[in-house]
């Protein structure tokens, strides 16, 4: 017979687990939002976070921010040695997720939850021009082919092999993707493979290398979470990156980083490298002063001269425009300019002529479509890009984005379409090629001129609140 002191236990212990399972249990979520901190696995790329004297960027990086400021939390970015560590996400909430530009793949599936996918890529075989051209696989031959470990490129690899034994390489785990590519720069490697929107932004410093084909179809990019019961984390960047695809914010960070870098060949990047070397030297002081005078980039002053005319101040047109400013004799006269085929006179007469476009541009519309949509009034003139916003408008996309209007610019060389507008025909693919050059001239001359500190160009997201 059991004694009343046991009963008491008993009841004492039933009350207690009455009164934990009562007790509301903190969520990742909760977790995060608690310790005001989201902690992110990552790695150092062009393309996820990368750091430089104007401060951090990548897309990643902008990703990941604008998602804790909707929670109202800070960030902390974590850098694992190897690439490995990435998909090493423990259920403890040492870290929150994986946010380092991770291809979607069936091997990960089986050991990570991914959130919606935000953009493609495709993985690429990279060459230098020094080295025979490879046409396919099978002529992949050489012992010196690297990869990163545990990637999808190495993984991707394997599946390759099934159907080519021939086919041999050596996975590294004490590199990285900038490195390896660096490496076939330097002649150490004969070939590396690398996503297509990476070495689209590695290559406009690398201009020797090329792509030889591609070993993919298009893969999804995605963040990775840890798999396990609580979904909290997940389901709240589930609904986050969706709202980023509807809003227009996932559009304008790809524009941003991915949307400008496939215009320029190995020939015009060579040679706008050259000519820094020859011509921007007695220039920069003009750009500086321009500058300063009208409010303006010095170097987006500089990437419009380049793109009109390469820094030649005697260029001329067959149509009369002239200097390094490439200004029609009412533009100049205008803007009080004497002589065109002056350097000073022609860099003040176009930074004058840049300032008042800017304020031609509706107030409503930030940066930095305000300065895209600018130059694409220099470029076209303002009536033809109104004709162009409308369309926009009309299509049903924003009249006040970039990544929207240049879509739609196309639209005033096509019969079916600029016969209704205001101004008629223009040959609206231009500007779209113009902006395009004229930034990634800019990304050249940041990294030509170390001390170039660019103005902060912030997406302006406004998010659903929690």
């Amino acid at each position: 017979m059991l004694k009343p002191i046991y009963y008491k236990y008993l009841f004492i212990g039933f009350i207690a687990s009455v009164i934990t399972s009562c007790t509301p249990t903190t969520n990742q979520l909760d977790s995060v939002i608690k310790r005001g901190e989201l902690i992110v696995l990552t790695r150092l790329d062009p393309t996820t976070y990368s750091s430089n004297p104007s401060g951090v960027r990548g897309f990643e990086y902008e990703l990941v921010s604008l998602f804790a400021k909707r929670l109202g939390v800070k960030t902390r970015f974590i850098f694992p040695n190897k690439f490995n560590d990435l998909l090493d996400i423990s259920s403890d909430n040492t870290v929150d997720f994986t946010a380092a530009g991770l291809s979607i793949t069936p091997e990960r599936e089986k050991k990570l939850l991914f959130s919606p996918p935000y953009y493609e890529v495709k993985q690429q075989l990279i060459y230098h021009y020094r080295t025979r051209r490879p046409r396919s696989i099978k002529q992949l031959n050489s012992p010196f082919f690297e990869v990163l470990a545990d990637s999808s490129h190495a993984e991707n690899l394997r599946k390759i092999k099934l159907s080519e034994p021939s086919l041999d390489w050596v996975e590294t785990n004490n590199s990285s993707i900038v490195e390896l590519v660096g490496m076939v720069n330097s002649g150490l490697l004969d070939y590396t493979i690398a996503d297509s929107t990476q070495f689209q932004i590695m290559r406009t410093h690398l201009p020797m290398l090329n792509v030889a084909f591609d070993i993919s179809e298009p893969e999804k990019i995605a963040w990775a979470f840890a798999k396990n019961q609580d979904l909290s984390l997940y389901n709240e960047a589930v609904t986050f990156i969706n709202e980023a695809k509807q809003n227009g914010t996932l559009d304008q960070l790809q524009d941003k980083y991915f949307g400008y870098s496939k215009q320029l060949d190995y020939v015009g990047i060579c040679t706008f490298r050259r000519h820094f070397k020859t011509r921007f030297t007695s220039l920069r002081e003009d750009f500086h002063q321009a500058a300063k005078k009208y409010d303006l980039d010095w170097a987006l002053l500089a990437a419009v001269a380049y793109q009109e005319s390469h820094w030649n101040p005697n260029a001329i047109s067959p149509t009369g425009v002239r200097g390094i400013m490439m200004l029609t004799k009412a533009t100049a006269k205008q803007m009080n300019v004497a002589n065109r085929l002056d350097p000073s006179q022609s860099i003040d007469g176009g930074a004058h002529y840049l300032a008042t476009r800017l304020k031609k541009v509706p107030s409503r519309i930030t940066e930095p479509d305000r300065t895209w949509m600018a130059l694409a009034s220099y470029n076209i003139g303002l009536g033809h890009l109104e004709d162009a916003r409308i369309l926009t408008q009309q299509q049903g996309a924003n009249p006040d984005k970039w990544v929207d209007v240049q879509r739609h610019l196309p639209l005033l060389a096509d019969k079916k379409w600029y016969p209704s507008t205001k101004y008629g025909y223009a040959r609206g693919h231009e500007p779209v090629t113009y902006i395009s050059n004229i930034r990634q001239y800019l990304t050249m001359l940041e990294r030509l001129e170390p001390s170039y500190m660019p103005p902060s160009n912030t997406l302006e997201i406004q998010l659903p609140a929690l």
